[in-house]
């Protein structure tokens, strides 16, 4: 059995028992959390689509921890110029584990 879900822009594909990294939510670790906004559910051969969501459909999830992602530097340069720009940036998530598919 798996699960599609929508979280901060994006989707993710999941089964029981998986870890995920969603975007930062600020939540203390071992607390539950509850991810509502399923858009398909496949138990064997039979597959759920939602328009948009699952109707009564819902993911439980519990919080491992909080963290920040590696680096990520961006370096534009233009030749010839002397102009160059590097930025860094470093995401923030929170790990969860995929406890419960409901639906």
């Amino acid at each position: 059995m798996y699960a599609v879900f929508k979280n901060g822009g994006k989707q993710y594909k999941v089964q029981e028992g998986d870890i995920v990294l969603l975007d930062k939510m600020s939540l203390e670790p071992k607390s539950k959390l509850e991810l509502s906004e399923v858009l398909a559910i496949c138990d064997n051969d039979d597959l759920k689509l939602g328009t948009p969501f699952v109707g009564g459909a819902k993911i439980e999830a519990e919080v491992i921890n909080e963290g920040r992602g590696k680096k990520v530097v961006t370096f534009k340069k233009r030749r010839r110029k002397d102009s160059k720009t590097k930025r860094g940036f470093r995401r923030d998530f929170t790990r969860v584990r995929i406890l419960k598919i409901v639906g």
